[in-house]
Protein backbone atom coordinates (compact mmCIF):
# COMPACT_ATOMS: atom_id res chain seq x y z
CA UNK A 1 0.00 0.00 0.00
CA UNK A 2 1.49 3.53 -1.23
CA UNK A 3 2.29 5.84 1.73
CA UNK A 4 0.23 8.74 1.65
CA UNK A 5 1.48 11.90 0.21
CA UNK A 6 1.01 13.95 3.47
CA UNK A 7 2.90 11.49 4.95
CA UNK A 8 5.79 11.13 2.72
CA UNK A 9 5.96 14.96 2.24
CA UNK A 10 6.47 15.26 7.12
CA UNK A 11 9.19 12.22 6.41
CA UNK A 12 11.16 14.44 3.63
CA UNK A 13 10.66 17.17 5.89
CA UNK A 14 12.15 15.81 8.57
CA UNK A 15 14.89 14.47 6.85
CA UNK A 16 15.51 18.18 5.17
CA UNK A 17 15.64 19.34 9.34
CA UNK A 18 18.28 16.50 10.17
CA UNK A 19 20.70 17.67 7.44
CA UNK A 20 20.38 21.31 9.00
CA UNK A 21 21.21 19.88 12.16
CA UNK A 22 24.18 17.74 10.81
CA UNK A 23 25.47 20.56 8.64
CA UNK A 24 25.41 23.04 11.46
CA UNK A 25 27.72 21.15 13.93
CA UNK A 26 26.47 23.51 16.94
CA UNK A 27 23.53 23.78 18.52
CA UNK A 28 20.57 26.10 17.08
CA UNK A 29 17.46 27.72 17.98
CA UNK A 30 14.37 26.74 16.37
CA UNK A 31 13.70 29.64 14.25
CA UNK A 32 17.16 29.08 12.52
CA UNK A 33 16.47 25.43 11.82
CA UNK A 34 13.13 26.92 9.90
CA UNK A 35 14.63 29.07 8.22
CA UNK A 36 17.35 26.96 7.22
CA UNK A 37 15.04 24.12 6.42
CA UNK A 38 12.37 26.54 4.49
CA UNK A 39 9.59 25.46 7.47
CA UNK A 40 6.91 27.14 9.34
CA UNK A 41 8.12 27.33 12.42
CA UNK A 42 4.97 25.59 13.77
CA UNK A 43 5.81 22.64 11.17
CA UNK A 44 9.34 22.54 12.63
CA UNK A 45 8.34 22.71 16.11
CA UNK A 46 6.11 19.95 15.30
CA UNK A 47 8.53 17.87 13.78
CA UNK A 48 11.59 18.70 16.19
CA UNK A 49 9.27 17.49 19.02
CA UNK A 50 8.86 13.76 17.27
CA UNK A 51 12.70 14.15 16.60
CA UNK A 52 13.21 14.41 20.12
CA UNK A 53 10.95 11.80 21.30
CA UNK A 54 12.68 9.36 19.17
CA UNK A 55 16.54 10.66 20.11
CA UNK A 56 17.27 11.70 17.05
CA UNK A 57 17.43 15.14 18.19
CA UNK A 58 18.53 16.63 21.11
CA UNK A 59 17.73 19.34 23.28
CA UNK A 60 20.07 21.56 25.65
CA UNK A 61 20.01 25.23 27.06
CA UNK A 62 22.08 26.42 23.74
CA UNK A 63 19.21 24.91 21.16
CA UNK A 64 18.76 21.88 19.80
CA UNK A 65 21.56 19.40 18.13
CA UNK A 66 21.44 15.47 16.16
CA UNK A 67 20.44 13.47 19.08
CA UNK A 68 21.86 9.96 20.33
CA UNK A 69 19.92 8.15 17.99
CA UNK A 70 21.27 9.20 14.95
CA UNK A 71 24.78 8.22 16.02
CA UNK A 72 23.17 4.70 16.70
CA UNK A 73 22.14 4.13 13.04
CA UNK A 74 25.75 5.28 12.04
CA UNK A 75 27.32 3.03 14.28
CA UNK A 76 24.84 0.08 12.78
CA UNK A 77 25.96 1.24 9.15
CA UNK A 78 29.95 1.26 10.26
CA UNK A 79 29.26 -2.68 11.82
CA UNK A 80 27.07 -4.05 9.37
CA UNK A 81 27.09 -2.76 5.87
CA UNK A 82 29.63 -4.40 3.04
CA UNK A 83 31.03 -1.21 1.93
CA UNK A 84 32.03 -0.44 5.27
CA UNK A 85 33.52 -3.75 6.58
CA UNK A 86 35.19 -4.64 3.13
CA UNK A 87 37.36 -1.44 3.03
CA UNK A 88 39.46 -1.89 6.11
CA UNK A 89 41.57 -4.65 5.62
CA UNK A 90 42.34 -2.59 1.95
CA UNK A 91 42.90 0.70 4.08
CA UNK A 92 45.25 -0.70 6.09
CA UNK A 93 47.35 -2.52 3.88
CA UNK A 94 47.09 0.43 1.55
CA UNK A 95 48.26 3.36 4.11
CA UNK A 96 50.83 0.65 5.19
CA UNK A 97 52.32 0.49 1.52
CA UNK A 98 52.45 4.49 0.63
CA UNK A 99 52.94 5.61 4.42
CA UNK A 100 49.63 7.94 3.67
CA UNK A 101 46.61 8.36 5.27
CA UNK A 102 43.90 5.98 3.31
CA UNK A 103 39.89 6.94 3.01
CA UNK A 104 36.89 5.75 1.60
CA UNK A 105 34.21 7.81 0.80
CA UNK A 106 30.37 7.34 -0.43
CA UNK A 107 28.17 9.66 -2.25
CA UNK A 108 25.17 11.15 -0.59
CA UNK A 109 22.82 13.40 -2.26
CA UNK A 110 24.79 15.84 -3.62
CA UNK A 111 28.27 15.86 -1.40
CA UNK A 112 30.31 12.55 -0.25
CA UNK A 113 30.75 11.14 2.84
CA UNK A 114 34.08 9.65 4.88
CA UNK A 115 33.16 5.95 6.02
CA UNK A 116 36.35 4.58 6.55
CA UNK A 117 40.01 5.93 7.19
CA UNK A 118 43.17 4.64 8.22
CA UNK A 119 45.86 7.25 9.48
CA UNK A 120 49.19 6.52 8.51
CA UNK A 121 52.03 6.62 10.72
CA UNK A 122 52.56 10.05 10.32
CA UNK A 123 49.21 11.27 10.92
CA UNK A 124 47.82 14.72 9.33
CA UNK A 125 47.84 17.83 10.79
CA UNK A 126 43.87 18.15 10.66
CA UNK A 127 41.20 15.24 12.34
CA UNK A 128 38.34 14.44 9.77
CA UNK A 129 36.63 12.59 11.69
CA UNK A 130 34.02 9.42 9.75
CA UNK A 131 30.77 10.70 9.04
CA UNK A 132 31.90 13.87 8.24
CA UNK A 133 30.16 15.44 5.26
CA UNK A 134 32.44 17.35 2.45
CA UNK A 135 31.28 19.01 -0.99
CA UNK A 136 31.58 17.40 -4.31
CA UNK A 137 33.28 19.99 -5.82
CA UNK A 138 36.78 20.34 -3.84
CA UNK A 139 39.23 17.49 -3.60
CA UNK A 140 39.92 14.26 -5.71
CA UNK A 141 37.49 12.14 -4.31
CA UNK A 142 34.28 14.58 -5.29
CA UNK A 143 35.28 15.20 -8.41
CA UNK A 144 35.43 11.21 -9.45
CA UNK A 145 32.14 11.52 -8.43
CA UNK A 146 30.89 14.36 -10.66
CA UNK A 147 33.14 13.00 -13.18
CA UNK A 148 30.78 10.23 -13.47
CA UNK A 149 27.58 11.80 -13.36
CA UNK A 150 25.14 12.42 -16.42
CA UNK A 151 25.12 15.76 -17.64
CA UNK A 152 21.82 16.49 -15.67
CA UNK A 153 23.08 15.30 -12.44
CA UNK A 154 26.17 17.39 -12.61
CA UNK A 155 24.00 19.79 -13.63
CA UNK A 156 21.98 19.62 -10.10
CA UNK A 157 24.65 19.07 -8.06
CA UNK A 158 26.28 22.06 -9.23
CA UNK A 159 23.43 24.21 -9.44
CA UNK A 160 25.15 26.34 -6.81
CA UNK A 161 28.53 26.29 -7.90
CA UNK A 162 29.86 28.97 -10.47
CA UNK A 163 33.35 29.29 -10.61
CA UNK A 164 35.39 26.84 -8.01
CA UNK A 165 37.91 29.06 -5.70
CA UNK A 166 40.32 26.32 -3.63
CA UNK A 167 41.82 27.22 -0.37
CA UNK A 168 45.07 27.49 -1.88
CA UNK A 169 44.17 30.48 -3.65
CA UNK A 170 43.48 28.77 -7.19
CA UNK A 171 40.15 29.19 -9.15
CA UNK A 172 38.82 27.38 -11.98
CA UNK A 173 35.37 28.58 -14.17
CA UNK A 174 32.62 26.17 -14.56
CA UNK A 175 34.21 25.46 -18.06
CA UNK A 176 37.31 24.69 -16.81
CA UNK A 177 36.08 22.73 -13.84
CA UNK A 178 34.00 20.53 -16.37
CA UNK A 179 36.80 20.17 -18.74
CA UNK A 180 39.02 18.62 -15.48
CA UNK A 181 36.04 16.30 -14.91
CA UNK A 182 36.46 15.05 -17.99
CA UNK A 183 39.52 14.46 -18.09
CA UNK A 184 39.74 12.80 -14.62
CA UNK A 185 36.57 10.40 -15.70
CA UNK A 186 39.18 9.53 -19.31
CA UNK A 187 42.52 9.25 -16.60
CA UNK A 188 40.84 7.25 -13.88
CA UNK A 189 41.99 8.75 -10.84
CA UNK A 190 42.30 12.45 -9.63
CA UNK A 191 44.93 14.00 -8.16
CA UNK A 192 44.51 17.43 -6.13
CA UNK A 193 46.13 19.70 -4.16
CA UNK A 194 45.48 22.98 -1.95
CA UNK A 195 41.90 22.46 -2.71
CA UNK A 196 39.75 22.07 -0.11
CA UNK A 197 42.87 22.53 2.83
CA UNK A 198 46.51 24.31 2.16
CA UNK A 199 49.21 22.15 2.12
CA UNK A 200 47.34 18.88 1.86
CA UNK A 201 47.04 16.70 -1.31
CA UNK A 202 45.02 13.84 -2.32
CA UNK A 203 45.18 10.98 -5.07
CA UNK A 204 41.92 9.42 -5.57
CA UNK A 205 40.28 6.32 -7.69
CA UNK A 206 36.62 5.28 -8.26
CA UNK A 207 35.70 1.76 -6.24
CA UNK A 208 33.45 -0.30 -9.25
CA UNK A 209 31.72 -3.27 -8.13
CA UNK A 210 32.11 -6.61 -10.59
CA UNK A 211 29.28 -5.33 -12.75
CA UNK A 212 31.17 -1.65 -13.10
CA UNK A 213 29.04 0.67 -10.94
CA UNK A 214 30.48 3.03 -9.03
CA UNK A 215 29.90 2.39 -5.36
CA UNK A 216 33.06 4.63 -3.80
CA UNK A 217 36.19 6.62 -4.10
CA UNK A 218 39.26 5.17 -2.56
CA UNK A 219 42.59 7.38 -1.97
CA UNK A 220 45.17 8.41 -0.03
CA UNK A 221 46.04 11.85 1.41
CA UNK A 222 49.16 13.51 3.17
CA UNK A 223 51.28 16.78 3.06
CA UNK A 224 51.71 18.35 -0.41
CA UNK A 225 55.53 18.51 -0.51
CA UNK A 226 55.39 14.59 0.38
CA UNK A 227 53.32 14.25 -2.70
CA UNK A 228 55.88 15.71 -5.87
CA UNK A 229 56.11 14.38 -9.30
CA UNK A 230 58.91 11.59 -8.19
CA UNK A 231 56.01 9.69 -6.03
CA UNK A 232 53.28 10.84 -8.10
CA UNK A 233 52.99 7.87 -10.59
CA UNK A 234 54.08 5.20 -7.78
CA UNK A 235 51.04 6.35 -5.65
CA UNK A 236 48.58 6.34 -8.31
CA UNK A 237 49.31 2.97 -9.19
CA UNK A 238 48.57 2.03 -5.63
CA UNK A 239 45.57 3.68 -5.36
CA UNK A 240 44.47 1.95 -8.62
CA UNK A 241 45.28 -1.57 -7.07
CA UNK A 242 43.57 -1.08 -4.15
CA UNK A 243 40.62 0.23 -5.60
CA UNK A 244 40.29 -2.69 -7.92
CA UNK A 245 41.24 -4.86 -5.08
CA UNK A 246 38.18 -3.45 -2.98
CA UNK A 247 35.32 -3.65 -5.78
CA UNK A 248 36.46 -7.04 -6.38
CA UNK A 249 35.47 -7.86 -2.36
CA UNK A 250 31.65 -6.07 -3.22
CA UNK A 251 29.16 -8.28 -2.84
CA UNK A 252 26.34 -7.43 -5.73
CA UNK A 253 23.22 -6.28 -4.80
CA UNK A 254 20.40 -8.66 -5.72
Amino acid sequence: MTAPTSNMRSLDRSFDLLDVLQAAKQPMRLAEIARASRLHIATAQRIVNVLVARGYVARSNDGYTAGPAALAVAHAYLVSNPLSTVAQPVLQQLATTTGFTASVYVRVEHSRVLVARIESEHPLSYVLPVGERLPLHLGGAGKIFLAEMSNDERTLALADVADVRFAGGGMLSRAEFEQQLDEIREAGFAFSVSERLVGIASITAPVRSTDGSLQAVLGVTGPADSIDEDTRASLIAEVRRAAAAFGARIPLIK
